[in-house]
């Protein structure tokens, strides 16, 4: 099982990834495929994202039973914690997600 997740793209890259699998909701596709073919398509994303993001999630044999990738520019990160991938959403000053604390705190 494969899931790719793609922000701010060309619509022909969601085109031709459409030949593959499908896509339930804007930019998300799913499907199931073998590893070569997985990872040319992911190849192929990498070189014609300009400068959107992409994330890949595909089964695997580990604890979780599946291993994420990411490329380019996403407003989240993977970060290994023991062993285990996690999705952190960094907090920076231009982020909508930031809070301003008082001195006081």
């Amino acid at each position: 099982m494969v899931v790719i997740i793609l922000e701010r793209v060309p619509v022909s890259l969601r085109g031709e990834l459409s030949r593959w699998l499908i896509e339930p909701h804007t930019g998300v596709f799913v499907g199931h495929v073998s590893a070569m073919v997985r990872e040319r398509l992911w190849t192929k994303i990498c070189s014609k994202l300009k400068g959107g993001g992409a994330l890949m999630l595909h089964s695997t044999d580990n604890e979780q039973r599946f291993k994420m990738e990411m490329f380019g520019y996403t407003k989240r990160e993977i970060v290994d914690f023991d062993g285990l991938q996690l999705v952190r959403i960094p907090l920076g000053d231009d982020s909508m997600f930031s809070t301003k604390r008082s001195r006081t705190e």
